[in-house]
């Protein structure tokens, strides 16, 4: 037997072991029927925003890594691609199931709840199957390590949260209403679940547990501060939440980021941009349809918004059509700095430029995302891969704290807004919490 023939079975041999090794130890190769599940796996991802909290800026796909504020404390998110070191490559479907409902790692460790296992406790059987499939064999494998938590010790201790979720975790998934129609509960299965909503729009305990977990809680969706923002109120109030929309309108809003009453800003961009404009029309009409069915939260702040009408001679000019004198320090700035896109009646140019006339989040008592988008500006909306043609700018290094009180009080209280003033201590306060390190 010659030496060539040898070098070559030899290299047939490595293939051999290289290809079938991977094959062994790595991620289960797909079956003939499990491509199906994959893809329905990934959709669900989708509609579970997984990929926005999982992946840091300019990071691999779910390798993790992403900062978020905690009262406590920075805590980063985990490497959840199929890699065994570092990720959940060694998890089995009964661990993921246990992960993501009841945030327990395999190791038995338990994961804070900023990661919404309260929310996916509701996740059917099946959707979790597929959603283990995706995760394991259609992400691929990032060997980055996770980044432990900014929180000092005793806090950072995980003992405690097994109280916490003996307190504060419903382990039921979530069971269709009879008396609903099958839209309410496919919207209610997705805005409860998958879809998470209630992590940010619903207000928190004094022990970081959201107050109520579906619409049988008064609290449920009616807007509340999370890192540095204010996610929306989503009831049915009249001026501070959704009562004047359309389900047409709110299924646009998810399609789109945009609408005839409002624009995506802070996390609510990146939940565009990675998931909702991703769902089926049936998934996002359902969530329309469910989340309109919500009656207001909260007690009305006012008689109801009504749309500004310009008489003859504000038409004419446009401090009238400002409705203030042109020496106001918030209408100087405003004409300065705002007018060429929100217009001189506040109307913008929806859905392209946010109107500020009867805007929720302009009538909003809470002024935290206004102080916030004007300070930072947004991240673009990138819709079927294009991005957004007016996103709002930063102004963080061209107006001082006071300017951007005054600018901001001046558009909560002109054209039929009446929302309370802004205190430049509250933007000397957001300016120091959002501070590039």
């Amino acid at each position: 037997m010659n030496s060539t023939f040898i070098q070559a079975m030899r290299r047939a041999a490595l293939t051999f072991l290289y290809v079938f090794g991977i094959a062994l130890f790595s991620t289960p190769a797909l079956s003939q029927g499990d491509g199906g599940l994959v893809t329905r796996g990934a959709y669900l991802a989708k509609a579970g925003d997984c990929i926005a909290c999982h992946s840091a800026p300019g990071g691999k796909p779910f390798a993790g890594g992403l900062p978020m504020a905690t009262p406590m404390g920075r805590i980063y998110s985990t490497n959840i691609t199929p890699d065994a070191k570092h990720g959940i490559g060694t998890y089995s479907e009964a661990d993921f199931i246990r992960a993501v409902r009841e945030g327990v790692a395999k190791d038995g460790h338990n994961l804070y709840p900023a990661m919404p296992y309260p929310s996916y406790a509701k996740v059917g059987d099946a959707d979790m199957k597929a959603l283990y499939a995706y995760f394991m064999r259609g992400v691929a494998p990032v060997a980055q390590p996770n980044i432990v938590s900014d929180i000092p010790w005793p806090l950072n201790m995980r003992w405690p949260l097994k109280f916490w979720n003996m307190v504060f975790l419903d382990k039921k998934p979530y069971e269709s209403r009879p008396d609903k129609d099958a839209s309410w509960n496919r919207g209610a299965y997705l805005v409860q679940g998958l879809g998470h909503c209630g992590a940010c729009h619903t207000p928190r305990g004094i022990a970081f547990q959201e107050k109520a977990s579906d619409d049988g809680g008064h609290a449920f969706l009616s807007g509340a501060a999370v890192d540095n923002w204010f996610a929306s109120n989503l009831t049915g109030n009249t001026n501070t939440g959704l009562g004047r929309w359309s389900e047409e309108d709110l299924s646009v809003f998810l399609r789109t980021g945009a609408n005839a009453h409002a624009t995506a800003f802070g996390s609510m961009t990146d939940v565009i941009n990675n998931s909702t404009q991703a769902l089926s029309d049936v998934d996002s009409r359902a969530i329309a349809h469910y989340i309109k069915s919500l009656p207001a939260a909260r007690a009305e702040e006012g008689p109801p918004w009504k749309p500004y009408k310009p008489n003859a001679t504000d038409l004419k000019n446009t401090a009238g059509l400002l409705r203030r004198p042109a020496g106001h320090p918030g209408a100087t700035i405003y004409t300065t700095y705002c007018l060429h896109c929100h217009g001189a009646d506040g109307r913008g140019a929806a859905p392209w430029l946010a109107p500020l006339a009867g805007n929720p989040n302009v009538l909003e008592p809470n002024p935290l995302s206004l102080i916030n988008v004007t300070l930072n500006g947004t991240r673009p909306l990138m819709i079927g891969g294009l991005q957004a043609a007016y996103p709002m700018p930063r102004y963080h290094p061209v107006l001082d704290d006071q300017q951007i009180a005054d600018v901001l009080t001046f558009v909560r209280g002109n054209w039929n807004n009446r929302a309370p003033a802004v205190d430049a201590a509250e933007v000397t306060k957001l300016r120091k919490a959002t501070a590039q390190p």
